[in-house]
Order: C-alpha cells, then structure tokens, then sequence
C-alpha cells in the first residue's frame, strides 16, 4: 500500500461513500500494476458512462489515488467545482490552440503532487459497433512525450453490462467486471519527434492498440487491426452522426 491510499484525505471519505455500494453492485477484479509512487497516466477505453467509476476504484485498488482530466467548466459549478479541486482532478481546456496549454497546466500538477491522471485517450464515449476502442486523440501521449511520465494503456470490460452505452444503469448484484493495466508504453521513437503530428499520431494509434490488445484479453476475442474511426462512418467523434 503506498502513502496516497494511508494517508488521510479527501480520497478517503469518497472511498468510504463508494466503495460499499459499489461492492454490493459489482464484483471488480483488477491485474496490473502501477508505479508504487511517483506520476502516471493511466489510459483507459472508454464504452459506459459508469465506467470512469470503474477505472477509479480500480486505481485505488492498485494503491493509487484517482485523478481525472476533467473539463474546465465543471470546475465553475458551485461545490462540486470545489470537490473537483480537492480532489486534484486537472481542468482541461478545450478548443482550438488550447491542447498544448492544458497537458502544460496537466505536467505541473503532476510535478507538484507526484500524482497520477486518467486521461480517456478516446474523448469520449466509443463509436465502433462492438465496443472496441476507437481512434484516439493525442493528449495522453503529447502529455507524456512533454514530460516524460509513463503512460500506462488499460482495459475494462463489463461495465457496459450494467450501464450500456448511451443507455440507463441496470440494477445489478455482483457483476462482474474487469480491468487490466499492461506495461508502460515505450515512447523512445517518438521522443525526437515529439511535436510532429504524425509523431503525435503513430504514439497514439500504438497505445489505442495496446489498449485493444489487453481489451482483447478480457474478452477473449481478437482486436481489429486498426483503430475505428468515426469520421469515416458518417460518424462525429462526440455525437451519434456528423
């Protein structure tokens, strides 16, 4: 067990509000493992609304506390924006010119408290029909070529089970759920490259696959090739249809 889950904070009250009924929800069985201390980024798929509180208390179950990127204009919301800073959730800025300046703000807080974060390298919700991981963005892996800190790709199945995409949650009594964290990406190539896009783009489409990969694992099923892209399906990559 590391310092960040004995010592006392805010981690504790929110685990003693979640973890219970979460128990009695869901069976969640984790592999894996993340750096005893010291910054990470954690990159998760992403197929159910639920799932980021899957991803969480995964992550304190490996002995770390749960940091997320989180939209700047959540932090503008009376009490939960308090809650959110507390926390050490990062606020991200979003739109154009704003990626660079928000893994900038992302790397400093990772610097000063020697956390980790949990970026969705999708964005948000998957689009590719089987719930496979889609096409990333680039903003776990501009974080981690920017600073250095391992980047770390991860699956979850099940949670979709219980709260389907796009879909209500479903009362469940002990459902199985599963995660795995795979070894750290190795971004060596792409370090003298780092502010290329197309850098940028081939680090991001090997982790998409290494997420499909362990992905694959939990279900026992083999992974596309290559990593959906909505844009080419008459799809957005935040909405049903472009």
């Amino acid at each position: 067990m590391t310092d960040e889950t004995r010592s006392p904070s805010i981690f504790w009250i929110l685990a003693g509000l979640v973890l219970p009924p979460a128990g009695v929800l869901w069976n969640i069985e984790v592999e894996g493992e993340l750096p005893k201390d010291g910054p990470f980024i954690l990159a998760p798929n992403h197929n159910s609304e639920v799932d980021p509180v899957i991803v969480g208390i995964g992550t304190w179950k490996l002995g770390r506390a749960p940091r997320f990127m989180a939209k700047e204009s959540l932090f503008r919301i009376p009490l939960f924006g308090r809650l959110l800073r507390a926390s050490g959730q990062i606020p991200v800025s979003r739109g154009p010119g704003k990626g660079n300046r928000s893994a900038l703000d992302a790397a400093d807080v990772l610097a000063k408290t020697g956390g980790g974060v949990i970026v969705y390298p999708e964005g948000s919700l998957t689009r590719e029909p089987d719930l496979w991981a889609m096409r990333g963005k680039s903003g776990a892996i501009r974080l981690a070529l920017a600073t250095g800190i391992p980047v770390y790709p991860c699956a979850q199945w099940g949670a979709q089970q219980v709260m389907p995409r796009y879909g209500r949650i479903r009362p469940t009594f002990r459902a199985r759920i599963r995660m795995v964290v795979g070894e750290p990406l190795d971004l060596t190539p792409y370090q003298d490259r780092r502010t290329s896009a197309s850098a940028l783009a081939e680090a991001t489409e090997l982790l998409m696959q290494r997420i499909n990969g362990l992905l694959g694992e939990l279900r026992g099923a083999t992974p596309p090739a290559t990593s959906y892209n909505p844009l080419e399906h008459g799809q957005s990559e935040h909405g049903r249809t472009a």
